[in-house]
Protein backbone atom coordinates (compact mmCIF):
# COMPACT_ATOMS: atom_id res chain seq x y z
CA UNK A 1 0.00 0.00 0.00
CA UNK A 2 2.73 2.33 1.32
CA UNK A 3 4.35 1.87 -2.87
CA UNK A 4 0.82 2.09 -4.13
CA UNK A 5 0.81 5.73 -2.16
CA UNK A 6 4.13 6.35 -3.34
CA UNK A 7 3.64 5.93 -7.00
CA UNK A 8 0.39 7.89 -7.16
CA UNK A 9 1.70 10.61 -5.13
CA UNK A 10 4.88 10.52 -8.05
CA UNK A 11 2.27 10.76 -10.44
CA UNK A 12 0.72 13.80 -9.37
CA UNK A 13 3.89 15.37 -9.08
CA UNK A 14 5.29 14.52 -12.30
CA UNK A 15 1.67 15.82 -14.03
CA UNK A 16 2.14 19.22 -12.80
CA UNK A 17 5.44 19.38 -13.20
CA UNK A 18 4.34 18.57 -17.44
CA UNK A 19 1.82 20.77 -17.47
CA UNK A 20 4.48 23.19 -15.98
CA UNK A 21 6.68 22.93 -18.13
CA UNK A 22 4.51 22.32 -21.50
CA UNK A 23 2.60 26.02 -20.40
CA UNK A 24 4.26 28.15 -22.21
CA UNK A 25 5.77 31.21 -20.30
CA UNK A 26 3.13 33.77 -22.00
CA UNK A 27 0.37 31.28 -20.55
CA UNK A 28 -2.13 33.62 -18.78
CA UNK A 29 -2.95 32.90 -15.21
CA UNK A 30 -5.17 35.06 -12.77
CA UNK A 31 -3.25 37.59 -10.51
CA UNK A 32 -5.51 37.88 -7.35
CA UNK A 33 -8.87 35.83 -6.85
CA UNK A 34 -11.14 35.88 -9.99
CA UNK A 35 -14.41 34.68 -7.57
CA UNK A 36 -15.98 37.79 -6.07
CA UNK A 37 -15.96 39.66 -9.24
CA UNK A 38 -17.17 36.26 -11.61
CA UNK A 39 -19.82 35.56 -8.92
CA UNK A 40 -20.73 38.94 -8.83
CA UNK A 41 -24.95 39.19 -9.90
CA UNK A 42 -24.36 41.50 -13.22
CA UNK A 43 -21.07 39.98 -14.28
CA UNK A 44 -23.40 36.45 -14.36
CA UNK A 45 -26.10 38.41 -16.54
CA UNK A 46 -23.69 39.18 -18.70
CA UNK A 47 -21.72 35.80 -19.02
CA UNK A 48 -25.37 34.20 -19.29
CA UNK A 49 -26.26 36.78 -21.92
CA UNK A 50 -23.49 36.29 -24.31
CA UNK A 51 -23.73 31.86 -23.65
CA UNK A 52 -27.05 32.74 -25.90
CA UNK A 53 -29.66 29.69 -24.88
CA UNK A 54 -29.83 27.76 -28.59
CA UNK A 55 -31.94 25.04 -27.64
CA UNK A 56 -30.98 22.48 -30.41
CA UNK A 57 -27.23 22.94 -29.30
CA UNK A 58 -27.91 22.27 -25.76
CA UNK A 59 -30.23 19.35 -26.52
CA UNK A 60 -28.38 18.17 -29.64
CA UNK A 61 -27.34 14.31 -29.08
CA UNK A 62 -24.42 13.04 -27.56
CA UNK A 63 -22.26 10.29 -27.46
CA UNK A 64 -23.80 8.83 -24.42
CA UNK A 65 -24.90 5.42 -23.37
CA UNK A 66 -28.63 6.24 -23.57
CA UNK A 67 -29.65 8.79 -26.38
CA UNK A 68 -33.38 7.41 -26.57
CA UNK A 69 -36.47 9.93 -27.26
CA UNK A 70 -40.10 9.97 -26.17
CA UNK A 71 -42.84 11.10 -28.41
CA UNK A 72 -46.47 12.17 -26.11
CA UNK A 73 -49.29 13.67 -27.15
CA UNK A 74 -50.04 16.48 -25.40
CA UNK A 75 -52.74 19.28 -25.37
CA UNK A 76 -51.64 23.64 -25.82
CA UNK A 77 -51.31 24.09 -22.18
CA UNK A 78 -49.62 21.07 -21.31
CA UNK A 79 -46.83 21.92 -24.51
CA UNK A 80 -47.23 25.74 -23.39
CA UNK A 81 -45.76 24.17 -19.63
CA UNK A 82 -43.29 21.56 -21.17
CA UNK A 83 -41.55 24.44 -23.05
CA UNK A 84 -41.29 26.32 -19.71
CA UNK A 85 -39.45 23.23 -18.11
CA UNK A 86 -37.54 22.93 -21.48
CA UNK A 87 -36.22 26.44 -20.80
CA UNK A 88 -35.37 25.90 -17.33
CA UNK A 89 -33.84 22.54 -17.76
CA UNK A 90 -31.56 24.52 -20.81
CA UNK A 91 -30.63 27.12 -18.41
CA UNK A 92 -29.31 23.99 -15.69
CA UNK A 93 -27.14 22.65 -18.16
CA UNK A 94 -25.54 25.81 -19.20
CA UNK A 95 -24.76 26.29 -15.50
CA UNK A 96 -21.12 27.52 -15.49
CA UNK A 97 -17.98 26.19 -13.87
CA UNK A 98 -17.11 28.44 -10.84
CA UNK A 99 -13.45 30.96 -11.40
CA UNK A 100 -12.07 30.41 -8.20
CA UNK A 101 -8.18 31.14 -7.40
CA UNK A 102 -5.98 28.33 -6.95
CA UNK A 103 -6.30 26.81 -3.56
CA UNK A 104 -2.82 25.54 -1.43
CA UNK A 105 -2.99 23.23 1.34
CA UNK A 106 -2.73 25.35 4.83
CA UNK A 107 0.50 25.72 6.23
CA UNK A 108 -0.73 25.57 9.71
CA UNK A 109 -2.50 22.18 9.41
CA UNK A 110 -1.32 20.76 12.60
CA UNK A 111 -4.11 20.14 14.79
CA UNK A 112 -2.12 18.48 17.71
CA UNK A 113 0.30 16.10 18.67
CA UNK A 114 0.56 13.02 20.67
CA UNK A 115 4.01 11.95 21.74
CA UNK A 116 2.28 8.44 22.98
CA UNK A 117 1.19 7.69 19.77
CA UNK A 118 4.72 7.79 17.95
CA UNK A 119 5.63 4.47 16.06
CA UNK A 120 2.17 3.08 17.11
CA UNK A 121 1.64 2.03 13.39
CA UNK A 122 3.85 2.57 10.52
CA UNK A 123 1.13 3.66 8.36
CA UNK A 124 -1.03 6.88 8.43
CA UNK A 125 -4.47 6.77 9.40
CA UNK A 126 -6.72 9.02 7.59
CA UNK A 127 -10.39 9.48 9.37
CA UNK A 128 -13.10 10.36 7.12
CA UNK A 129 -16.30 12.59 8.16
CA UNK A 130 -18.98 10.21 6.21
CA UNK A 131 -22.13 11.99 7.08
CA UNK A 132 -24.78 11.36 4.56
CA UNK A 133 -26.04 14.50 3.22
CA UNK A 134 -22.99 16.52 3.98
CA UNK A 135 -20.88 18.98 0.90
CA UNK A 136 -17.60 17.08 0.36
CA UNK A 137 -15.93 20.58 1.01
CA UNK A 138 -17.43 19.97 4.53
CA UNK A 139 -16.52 17.26 5.45
CA UNK A 140 -13.60 16.84 7.88
CA UNK A 141 -10.78 15.14 7.24
CA UNK A 142 -7.71 14.21 9.48
CA UNK A 143 -4.27 12.21 8.93
CA UNK A 144 -2.70 10.95 12.17
CA UNK A 145 0.98 10.41 11.28
CA UNK A 146 3.52 7.90 12.27
CA UNK A 147 5.27 10.34 14.57
CA UNK A 148 1.66 10.89 16.67
CA UNK A 149 0.52 14.08 14.85
CA UNK A 150 -2.76 14.71 13.89
CA UNK A 151 -3.11 16.96 11.05
CA UNK A 152 -5.90 17.95 8.36
CA UNK A 153 -5.56 16.33 5.30
CA UNK A 154 -3.59 18.14 2.55
CA UNK A 155 -6.04 19.06 -0.48
CA UNK A 156 -5.08 15.86 -2.63
CA UNK A 157 -6.02 13.81 0.07
CA UNK A 158 -9.12 15.25 0.61
CA UNK A 159 -10.32 14.90 -3.27
CA UNK A 160 -8.91 11.15 -3.17
CA UNK A 161 -10.75 9.94 0.40
CA UNK A 162 -14.19 11.80 -1.15
CA UNK A 163 -13.63 9.95 -4.28
CA UNK A 164 -13.27 6.76 -2.57
CA UNK A 165 -16.23 7.29 0.22
CA UNK A 166 -18.50 9.47 -2.35
CA UNK A 167 -17.54 8.66 -6.05
CA UNK A 168 -18.10 11.06 -8.88
CA UNK A 169 -19.56 9.25 -11.69
CA UNK A 170 -16.37 10.09 -14.79
CA UNK A 171 -13.84 10.80 -12.44
CA UNK A 172 -10.55 8.67 -12.12
CA UNK A 173 -8.02 7.73 -9.25
CA UNK A 174 -5.28 7.94 -11.68
CA UNK A 175 -4.31 11.18 -14.42
CA UNK A 176 -6.24 10.35 -17.86
CA UNK A 177 -3.59 10.19 -20.00
CA UNK A 178 -5.07 13.25 -22.01
CA UNK A 179 -3.23 15.37 -19.26
CA UNK A 180 -0.74 13.79 -18.38
CA UNK A 181 0.74 13.72 -21.86
CA UNK A 182 1.10 17.03 -23.77
CA UNK A 183 0.97 15.96 -26.95
CA UNK A 184 -2.21 14.34 -26.39
CA UNK A 185 -3.92 17.17 -25.33
CA UNK A 186 -2.35 19.07 -27.89
CA UNK A 187 -4.03 16.93 -30.48
CA UNK A 188 -7.41 16.94 -28.96
CA UNK A 189 -6.57 21.10 -29.33
CA UNK A 190 -5.39 20.72 -33.09
CA UNK A 191 -8.73 19.11 -33.48
CA UNK A 192 -10.90 21.78 -32.10
CA UNK A 193 -12.66 19.09 -29.55
CA UNK A 194 -12.53 22.20 -26.83
CA UNK A 195 -15.89 21.02 -25.41
CA UNK A 196 -14.62 17.09 -25.12
CA UNK A 197 -11.41 18.44 -22.88
CA UNK A 198 -13.18 20.93 -20.41
CA UNK A 199 -16.01 19.14 -19.55
CA UNK A 200 -13.08 16.33 -18.87
CA UNK A 201 -11.50 18.73 -17.23
CA UNK A 202 -14.53 19.81 -15.17
CA UNK A 203 -14.94 16.07 -14.04
CA UNK A 204 -11.51 15.43 -13.40
CA UNK A 205 -10.66 18.27 -11.70
CA UNK A 206 -12.04 20.49 -9.02
CA UNK A 207 -11.75 24.21 -10.04
CA UNK A 208 -9.69 25.43 -7.26
CA UNK A 209 -6.79 22.74 -8.28
CA UNK A 210 -3.65 24.35 -10.56
CA UNK A 211 -3.87 21.47 -13.16
CA UNK A 212 -7.55 23.28 -13.74
CA UNK A 213 -6.39 26.11 -14.04
CA UNK A 214 -3.60 25.42 -16.29
CA UNK A 215 -5.47 23.23 -18.94
CA UNK A 216 -8.14 25.97 -19.19
CA UNK A 217 -6.07 28.46 -19.88
CA UNK A 218 -4.25 26.60 -22.64
CA UNK A 219 -7.98 25.60 -24.09
CA UNK A 220 -9.45 29.37 -23.74
CA UNK A 221 -5.91 30.53 -25.72
CA UNK A 222 -6.15 27.71 -28.75
CA UNK A 223 -9.46 29.16 -29.00
CA UNK A 224 -8.03 32.83 -29.74
CA UNK A 225 -5.21 31.29 -32.30
CA UNK A 226 -8.19 29.01 -33.93
CA UNK A 227 -11.12 31.58 -33.91
CA UNK A 228 -13.66 29.02 -33.15
CA UNK A 229 -15.59 30.48 -30.27
CA UNK A 230 -18.93 29.22 -31.86
CA UNK A 231 -17.85 25.38 -30.69
CA UNK A 232 -18.40 26.60 -27.32
CA UNK A 233 -21.07 28.98 -27.77
CA UNK A 234 -24.68 27.55 -26.14
CA UNK A 235 -21.99 25.60 -23.81
CA UNK A 236 -21.70 26.27 -20.30
CA UNK A 237 -17.70 27.03 -20.89
CA UNK A 238 -18.28 30.00 -22.96
CA UNK A 239 -19.05 32.26 -19.94
CA UNK A 240 -15.54 31.23 -18.42
CA UNK A 241 -14.07 31.51 -21.60
CA UNK A 242 -15.53 35.10 -22.06
CA UNK A 243 -14.20 35.70 -18.24
CA UNK A 244 -10.86 34.46 -19.03
CA UNK A 245 -10.33 36.90 -22.23
CA UNK A 246 -12.22 40.36 -20.26
CA UNK A 247 -9.91 39.63 -16.99
CA UNK A 248 -6.59 39.48 -19.28
CA UNK A 249 -7.47 42.44 -21.68
CA UNK A 250 -7.37 40.32 -24.56
CA UNK A 251 -11.20 40.57 -25.95
CA UNK A 252 -10.84 41.54 -29.60
CA UNK A 253 -10.95 38.26 -31.47
CA UNK A 254 -13.99 37.02 -30.00
CA UNK A 255 -15.22 40.34 -30.33
CA UNK A 256 -14.49 40.29 -33.84
CA UNK A 257 -16.47 37.42 -34.13
CA UNK A 258 -18.90 38.62 -32.54
CA UNK A 259 -19.47 41.61 -34.58
CA UNK A 260 -18.54 39.13 -38.15
CA UNK A 261 -22.13 36.82 -36.61
CA UNK A 262 -24.33 40.30 -35.73
CA UNK A 263 -24.55 39.45 -32.19
CA UNK A 264 -24.24 43.10 -31.68
CA UNK A 265 -25.99 42.64 -28.08
CA UNK A 266 -22.99 40.07 -26.47
CA UNK A 267 -20.43 42.68 -28.14
CA UNK A 268 -21.35 45.19 -26.17
CA UNK A 269 -22.17 42.88 -22.95
CA UNK A 270 -18.22 41.97 -23.60
CA UNK A 271 -16.44 44.98 -23.39
CA UNK A 272 -18.99 46.10 -20.83
CA UNK A 273 -17.73 43.10 -18.47
CA UNK A 274 -13.94 44.16 -19.66
CA UNK A 275 -15.36 48.11 -18.15
CA UNK A 276 -16.36 45.98 -15.01
CA UNK A 277 -13.47 43.92 -14.08
CA UNK A 278 -10.99 46.57 -14.56
CA UNK A 279 -12.90 49.46 -13.40
CA UNK A 280 -12.99 51.38 -16.40
CA UNK A 281 -14.83 54.86 -15.90
CA UNK A 282 -17.25 54.39 -18.86
CA UNK A 283 -21.21 54.15 -18.24
CA UNK A 284 -21.93 51.20 -20.00
CA UNK A 285 -24.91 50.53 -17.92
CA UNK A 286 -27.32 53.27 -19.60
CA UNK A 287 -26.31 51.40 -22.99
CA UNK A 288 -27.24 48.38 -21.40
CA UNK A 289 -30.61 49.13 -20.14
CA UNK A 290 -31.16 50.44 -23.99
CA UNK A 291 -30.63 47.27 -25.15
CA UNK A 292 -32.75 45.20 -22.64
CA UNK A 293 -35.81 47.20 -23.14
CA UNK A 294 -35.24 46.71 -26.58
CA UNK A 295 -34.51 42.98 -26.93
CA UNK A 296 -35.84 39.77 -25.17
CA UNK A 297 -33.55 37.76 -23.22
CA UNK A 298 -31.76 35.22 -24.05
CA UNK A 299 -34.58 31.97 -22.23
CA UNK A 300 -37.28 34.48 -23.92
CA UNK A 301 -36.13 34.12 -26.85
CA UNK A 302 -35.97 30.82 -26.95
CA UNK A 303 -39.35 30.29 -25.84
CA UNK A 304 -40.59 32.49 -28.80
CA UNK A 305 -38.92 29.91 -30.84
CA UNK A 306 -40.60 27.16 -29.15
CA UNK A 307 -43.89 29.03 -29.71
CA UNK A 308 -43.72 30.13 -33.33
CA UNK A 309 -43.63 26.10 -33.78
CA UNK A 310 -46.67 25.83 -33.08
CA UNK A 311 -48.26 28.26 -35.18
CA UNK A 312 -50.37 27.55 -38.26
CA UNK A 313 -49.46 29.13 -41.71
CA UNK A 314 -52.71 30.88 -41.50
CA UNK A 315 -51.45 32.26 -38.40
CA UNK A 316 -49.07 33.92 -39.44
CA UNK A 317 -48.71 37.50 -40.04
CA UNK A 318 -47.32 39.36 -43.11
CA UNK A 319 -45.16 41.54 -40.80
CA UNK A 320 -44.19 38.35 -39.39
CA UNK A 321 -42.73 36.75 -42.56
CA UNK A 322 -41.29 39.94 -43.49
CA UNK A 323 -39.05 40.01 -39.98
CA UNK A 324 -38.12 36.28 -40.55
CA UNK A 325 -37.20 36.96 -44.12
CA UNK A 326 -34.97 39.65 -42.99
CA UNK A 327 -33.87 38.40 -39.77
CA UNK A 328 -34.22 41.33 -37.85
CA UNK A 329 -37.35 43.16 -36.35
CA UNK A 330 -37.77 47.50 -35.57
CA UNK A 331 -36.36 46.72 -32.55
CA UNK A 332 -33.36 44.93 -33.85
CA UNK A 333 -32.36 47.56 -36.25
CA UNK A 334 -32.65 50.59 -33.43
CA UNK A 335 -30.99 47.72 -30.96
CA UNK A 336 -27.76 47.49 -33.50
CA UNK A 337 -28.06 51.45 -33.74
CA UNK A 338 -27.20 51.85 -29.88
CA UNK A 339 -24.67 48.85 -29.81
CA UNK A 340 -22.54 50.05 -32.74
CA UNK A 341 -22.34 53.61 -31.55
CA UNK A 342 -20.91 51.94 -28.31
CA UNK A 343 -18.49 49.55 -30.18
CA UNK A 344 -17.06 52.39 -32.43
CA UNK A 345 -16.52 54.43 -29.01
CA UNK A 346 -14.55 51.17 -27.39
CA UNK A 347 -12.56 50.93 -30.84
CA UNK A 348 -11.57 54.46 -31.00
CA UNK A 349 -10.76 54.26 -27.42
CA UNK A 350 -7.26 53.17 -25.68
CA UNK A 351 -8.37 49.61 -24.97
CA UNK A 352 -9.22 47.86 -27.91
CA UNK A 353 -5.32 46.01 -29.34
CA UNK A 354 -6.81 45.22 -33.09
CA UNK A 355 -8.30 48.15 -34.29
CA UNK A 356 -7.91 48.21 -37.62
CA UNK A 357 -9.43 44.30 -37.64
CA UNK A 358 -12.20 45.35 -35.71
CA UNK A 359 -13.59 48.75 -37.91
CA UNK A 360 -13.55 46.70 -40.95
CA UNK A 361 -15.60 44.45 -39.54
CA UNK A 362 -18.53 47.26 -38.07
CA UNK A 363 -17.66 49.04 -41.58
CA UNK A 364 -19.27 46.05 -43.21
CA UNK A 365 -22.02 45.19 -40.54
CA UNK A 366 -23.36 48.68 -41.58
CA UNK A 367 -22.84 48.41 -45.14
CA UNK A 368 -25.24 44.89 -44.64
CA UNK A 369 -27.93 46.69 -41.66
CA UNK A 370 -28.22 49.15 -44.42
CA UNK A 371 -28.78 46.91 -47.08
CA UNK A 372 -31.78 44.82 -44.85
CA UNK A 373 -33.31 48.00 -43.27
CA UNK A 374 -33.69 49.04 -47.18
CA UNK A 375 -35.15 45.87 -47.84
CA UNK A 376 -37.13 45.48 -44.76
CA UNK A 377 -38.57 49.18 -45.19
CA UNK A 378 -39.31 48.12 -48.67
CA UNK A 379 -41.24 45.27 -48.04
CA UNK A 380 -43.36 46.61 -45.20
CA UNK A 381 -44.00 49.53 -48.08
CA UNK A 382 -44.96 47.03 -50.91
CA UNK A 383 -47.33 45.17 -48.55
CA UNK A 384 -49.06 48.10 -46.53
CA UNK A 385 -47.50 47.18 -43.21
CA UNK A 386 -47.24 50.23 -40.66
CA UNK A 387 -44.67 51.39 -38.96
CA UNK A 388 -45.00 49.55 -35.55
CA UNK A 389 -46.03 52.82 -32.69
CA UNK A 390 -42.40 51.46 -30.43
Amino acid sequence: MSLLRHFRKLSVEHTRRTLAGSASSNTRQYDKDPQPLFTDAETQRLLQNMTQLQLDKVFRKRTVSDNSTETKFMTTAQLEKEFLQTIVKANKLLQMPPVVKVKEDAQDALITKDAALKDFADTKYVFTDITFGLRNSERKVVVRDVDGSLSYASLDTRKRMNQLYFPLDGRRSYTPRMFSKPELLQRCLEEHKYEFVLDRLTVQYEPYELEFHQISARVFEHLMESKQFDLLRSTRHFGPMAFFYAWHRCIDDLLYDMIRQDYLHNAVELIALSYKIHQIPVDYKQTLGQLDALQPTPGQRALAELRNCLKKPQEQHIQDDIQAAIGKTEQDFAADEISLKFIEEYIGGEHALKKVQLELAVQTLKELNLEKLQLYQGLKKAHGVQASSS
